[in-house]
């Protein structure tokens, strides 16, 4: 894991907090201003792991590690409130995410992000490859 320091001292990490859906949902609705009002227990329970960053007891950021079962992990979910973003807890979560994935026994770390994106995850050390996606829904 980097050495990096949060710009807000008071922000701590905590590996597999399991929040509540109503607390993720909240996130979800402020984080990206859409709710969905999703059942993250059955996708939590699968998780390679997850983090949570939490500033004053409440939940300001978030990550998901998805995996294969295998050696591929996929990072999910990462979101930071708009209020507590440009303080480097984005950059946190993903360095701690990598350190456990790594921990955990995966090989291999995959993630998808929008072009605006791609200075964070260059800085976290991912390297662009070519990727495809599709709408389902």
């Amino acid at each position: 894991m980097r050495n990096r320091n949060l710009k807000t001292a008071n922000v701590t990490l905590r590996v597999d907090p399991f929040p509540s859906n109503d607390v993720l949902n909240g996130l979800w609705e402020v984080a990206w201003n859409s709710r969905a009002d999703r059942d993250f227990s059955a996708i939590l329970s699968r998780s390679l792991g997850h983090i949570g960053a939490f500033a004053g007891g409440q939940l300001v950021g978030f990550i998901n590690i998805a995996w294969d079962g295998g050696i591929h992990a996929f990072l999910l979910d990462t979101c930071v409130t708009p209020v507590m973003r440009r303080q480097g807890i984005a950059t946190q979560l993903v360095d701690h995410a990598i350190e456990l994935a790594r921990n955990r026994g995966a090989e291999w770390l995959h993630v998808d992000f929008e072009h605006d994106l791609g200075g964070l995850y260059r800085k976290c050390g991912f390297r662009p490859t070519a990727a495809g996606v599709i709408k389902l829904t």
